[in-house]
């Protein structure tokens, strides 16, 4: 696979609203866990190896457990996550499918359970900014770095 341009290289003064953004939301109180687990989350339905790549690395990095990771895609049969994150991931495939899911009721009625009005919005900017950074990722064929080095070797 080849890389069809590098977004940050043609059209950087584009991006800066969205590295802005991302810079909110990681001082808008919520969780740098639960962060990065809506980002892994809405990549792996996406399909984004780039961002799966870097988001459970930097998970990784800030004390994320491999099993958590290991078992993010099947997070409804795992006990490892707890109320707030099942509702953070709930929303987050509620709204990353959103054309199929419409954002059902009972995902609402629990995501407003356990977070605050607050946080219910920069959750949901949260989850339309990654989903805006794997259509980035995905369309223009980003390479994540460990297959860059592989296609260097």
């Amino acid at each position: 696979m080849k890389a069809r341009l590098i977004p940050f290289e043609v059209a950087p003064g584009s991006l800066k609203p969205m590295v802005e953004l991302e810079k909110t939301l990681k001082n808008s109180g919520l969780e740098h866990s639960l962060i990065e687990l809506v980002k892994t989350r809405a990549s792996q339905i996406n399909g984004c190896a780039y961002c799966i790549h870097m988001h459970t690395k930097d998970a990784r990095a800030n004390g994320e457990t491999e099993e958590r990771l290991y078992l993010l895609n099947a997070w409804r049969e795992s006990p490892l996550y707890n109320e707030r994150e099942r509702a953070a991931l709930a929303w987050t495939e509620a709204l990353t499918l959103v054309a199929e899911t419409h954002a059902p009721d009972e995902d609402y009625e629990e995501l407003s359970k356990r977070f605050t009005p607050a946080e219910q919005v920069n959750l949901t900017l949260l989850i339309g900014a990654i989903n805006a950074w794997n259509r980035l990722a995905i369309g223009f064929r980003s390479i994540h770095p460990v297959e860059a080095s592989r296609a260097a070797a």
